[in-house]
């Protein structure tokens, strides 16, 4: 299946909350995740869409990693495909866009974190080169 991965647009919003919705179960409204785009395209995050015959069917969020105790990464915040468009590259197409990023910026690596249950991404990864390199708890304080 022929796509083409690039810079998401503010017009992309709908597709990309559809994707967060169908791809992970997250029912953040609509107009949010719109101004959350916008706000992650301002502050220079990678937000890429894979698109087939110009139909949004994937996207990445990534964004720089910095701590005190390691050099650069870049982190993985989402990365999503429409369940119909699976198993043609566009995954992979996005993981490898981000991590040409990655090594443009200069960084160390790419990292992400997977839901425990979500065993078909991990097999994905694996076969993407990617390691697990440990288990973890979120944790979350809401206010």
């Amino acid at each position: 299946m022929p796509f083409e991965i690039r810079r998401a647009e503010i017009t992309d919003s709908e597709a990309i909350w559809a994707l967060n919705t169908e791809a992970f179960g997250y029912t953040y409204p609509l107009d949010k995740t719109t101004m959350r785009l916008a706000q992650s395209l301002d502050r220079g995050d990678c937000v890429l869409v894979a698109c087939v015959e110009g139909v949004v069917r994937g996207y990445i969020h990534a964004s720089e990693y910095t701590t005190t105790y390691d050099d650069p990464l870049i982190n993985i915040l989402a990365l999503a495909i429409d369940k119909d468009a699976r198993r043609q590259g566009l995954g992979k197409g996005l993981l490898m866009t981000v991590e040409a990023w990655a090594q443009k910026l200069g960084c160390r690596g790419v990292r992400l974190v997977s839901g425990i249950d979500r065993t078909g991404a991990h097999a994905f990864y694996c076969h993407c080169g990617y390691a697990m390199r440990k288990d973890q708890k979120n944790f979350v304080k809401r206010f």
